[in-house]
């Protein structure tokens, strides 16, 4: 688990890379991100450097405020939908943590 914001902020860096990666590797081909799929994951990269919400949230999906443009957005949810399922072969500790984590985050806003 992340001690502070830097390590939170290199992790889902991490997490959203290797999604992007599969997903490109799987759906465009080569070993190499294409020139769409590295805009997306600069852009991810980009916004979580600037997300003020860093300290308290979990995954972007959980957060109230949406800060990807819309194209973005759908793009992102894409990559996600379809590399979630899959990275529990790829990257298997790193899947069972984002379950965990998860349903962690679940509880906590039923609570709230």
């Amino acid at each position: 688990m992340p001690k502070n914001r830097s390590d939170k902020q290199q992790r889902e860096k991490e997490v959203v890379s290797l999604m992007i990666s599969l997903y490109c590797r799987k759906n465009h081909g080569g070993k190499q991100l294409c020139p769409d799929c590295a805009a997306l994951r600069d852009y991810a990269v980009l916004r979580s450097d600037k997300c003020p919400f860093m300290e308290t949230k979990t995954f972007c999906s959980n957060c109230k405020v949406h800060c990807y443009k819309a194209d973005m957005r759908e793009k992102i949810r894409t990559v996600m939908r379809f590399s979630g399922p899959r990275m529990i072969f790829h990257h298997p500790i790193m899947a069972v943590h984002h379950l965990i984590e998860s349903k962690k985050e679940k509880k906590r806003l039923e609570k709230e």
